[in-house]
């Protein structure tokens, strides 16, 4: 039976095993996904261990991304632009072909809220590995205006840098964040430790979306905090792992499963 897996440190939390077999099943694909922890130092030699004995296809979350990225044999643009690796296919010809499904996912998720990207003027928070992965497939979506603002304003100019030749980019400090915005996204670290960006409450409007990365099964402080300031929609992260995932199986197996009833029951899962 064709092996698959998720890679990562600490990966006991990991929904990835869940979300496929539950893929699996509704695509009747014969596979079996399991979780696989690498110490740091062992990570490429676990993950070669792994295509030598017959794995076809792997997930990576953190912290291996960048190491997946130089794993790697070949890359898809969407890979090269986010500088990290959370797919890797090993095709018939024996060579690993990385891959990014994580904008892919944020996206999906996105339209499937009925959230409206053409000509939109959205902020991103943070300008780490999250909200690179993300820029690219945004911009794609011809947003009016995509507006990057980290605390350090240097990491976000730097992901100017990078995609200003995709569209309509620009960088901000978090203090000076001004006008009008049709959806807010956080990629910050700050709903884990139930702190928030230091951005102003103006600029949460009843016309803004939310939508925060992280995901729990209570709002996320971020959410909390945008909804009691009255925003129409917040969203947490949840849909865009299982967008992203089902980005990740359609590469595998060449067919894409349905992501809605499987997000039903990841939700269910967590409550």
């Amino acid at each position: 039976m064709d092996q698959y897996a998720v890679f990562g440190n600490p990966i006991k939390q990991s929904k990835s095993p869940f979300i496929h077999t539950l893929f699996a099943t509704q695509t009747a694909q014969q596979l079996v996904y399991r979780a696989i922890e690498p110490s740091d130092e062992d990570f490429k030699v676990t993950l070669g261990n792994f295509f030598s004995n017959g794995g076809k296809g792997c997930n990576i979350t953190m912290p291996y991304k960048e190491q997946a990225f130089q794993f790697a044999q070949q890359l898809t643009d969407r890979a090269t632009l986010a500088g990290a690796v959370n797919t890797l296919k090993l095709t018939d010809d024996n060579v690993v072909i990385g891959d990014n499904t994580d904008g892919a996912g944020l996206v999906l998720d996105l339209k499937n809220n009925h959230v409206d990207l053409s000509g939109a003027r959205i902020l991103l928070l943070g300008a780490g590995g999250a909200a690179r992965g993300v820029c690219g497939p945004l911009l794609a979506e011809s947003p009016k205006e995509l507006v990057i603002a980290n605390r350090t304003f240097s990491k976000a100019q730097t992901l100017v840098s990078i995609f200003q030749g995709l569209g309509n980019v620009c960088a901000s400090e978090l203090s000076q964040l001004e006008g009008e915005f049709d959806l807010i996204i956080n990629s910050t670290a700050c709903s884990i430790n139930g702190e928030l960006p230091a951005i102003n409450d103006a600029l949460i409007r009843p016309e803004t979306a939310i939508y925060d990365m992280m995901y729990s099964a209570q709002a996320t402080p971020f959410n909390a905090w945008a909804k009691q300031l009255g925003a129409r929609l917040t969203i947490d992260g949840l849909g865009m792992l299982v967008g992203q995932a089902a980005e990740s199986f359609a590469m595998w197996r060449g067919i894409k499963p349905g992501a809605k009833q499987v997000l039903t029951e990841l939700r269910h899962n967590l409550s």
